[in-house]
């Protein structure tokens, strides 16, 4: 073998063997500190296709989709009041949330009982908000009953998913 050969695998090498040594760091690192959570700007920009086609809709149908069928009691917002995300609250603003572990989730849950796509939570024709559980292991609860079919949440009805609970507010 030529002098060039042997250095260009002992190069070669060396290469893959820091890659590894990276990987196994980050590795570690993730593990020692966790996923980190970062506010993501998804939910503006999802928004914002809905906006346009609102402004180029007739005005009764503009009426109809800008929440024309919301009573006075109708929620305005999703609270975590329990479990590592106490507090967070999401505007409900006519899109679909969704729950669960997956980093595309509207609500991250960092808990070891919730599934990567746990539920979701979308409002119906009528101006009602439905809770589905999306086939998760641990299932989702609410009021202390199990979910087996989508669901009408009432308004401050406790909605568990492992060690989180999220409520429907004003």
């Amino acid at each position: 073998m030529s002098e060039l050969t042997l250095t260009v695998m002992r190069l070669g090498f060396l290469a893959v063997l820091w890659l590894f040594v990276i990987v196994a760091v980050q590795v570690i690192r993730s593990d020692l500190f966790g996923t980190r959570v970062t506010q993501r700007g998804s939910r503006r920009e999802a928004a914002r296709p809905q906006q346009a086609q609102r402004q180029q809709a007739p005005p009764q149908q503009r009426q109809q989709s800008a929440g024309g069928r919301r009573g006075r009691n109708a929620p305005t917002k999703l609270v975590v009041s329990e479990g590592t995300l106490t507090g967070t609250t999401v505007a409900l603003q006519g899109q679909t949330i969704t729950l669960g572990r997956a980093h595309d989730s509207t609500i991250v849950l960092d808990d070891d009982y919730a599934s990567s796509r746990h539920a979701r939570i979308y409002p119906d024709r009528d101006g009602q908000w439905i809770v589905e559980d999306l086939g998760s292991t641990n299932g989702t609860y609410l009021d202390r009953s199990r979910l087996t079919t989508p669901t009408p949440i009432p308004l401050g009805a406790p909605i568990r998913i492992g060690k989180t609970v999220i409520e429907l507010r004003k």
